[in-house]
């Protein structure tokens, strides 16, 4: 028989989650008018966070992701952090995610 989950368990979940997605939103809202650049994703250069949030509720909700382990995250924090401070400062941490690496493709 399947489990039938608490509706007040699924809110708080999904509570935590639009928290969370927000969070990470605000990092790339570098106007704080609750867009973010995406000229490669979308005709119109940009995407609101009414839009982003729904999707990324249900991607994080399906867990179409699995996690990466505990060790693979570790290493690749120490690439980041060759002085091994233990941390990296937001400005940091925004260059490594916009200007570093690979685009990574949210929208399919």
């Amino acid at each position: 028989m399947a489990e039938e989950k608490d509706p007040e368990s699924t809110e708080a979940i999904v509570a935590e989650l639009h928290k969370k997605i927000k969070e990470a939103f605000e990092v790339f809202d570098h106007e704080s008018n609750n867009t973010v650049d995406v000229e490669e994703e979308e005709p119109t250069g940009y995407i609101r966070f009414e839009k982003f949030i729904p999707v990324m509720t249900t991607v994080l909700l399906e867990k179409r992701y699995r996690p990466i382990a505990e060790d693979v995250l570790l290493r690749a924090f120490e690439v980041l952090d060759p002085t091994k401070r233990g941390f990296l400062t937001k400005d940091e941490l925004v260059k490594y995610m916009t200007e570093e690496g690979q685009s990574i493709q949210v929208f399919p």
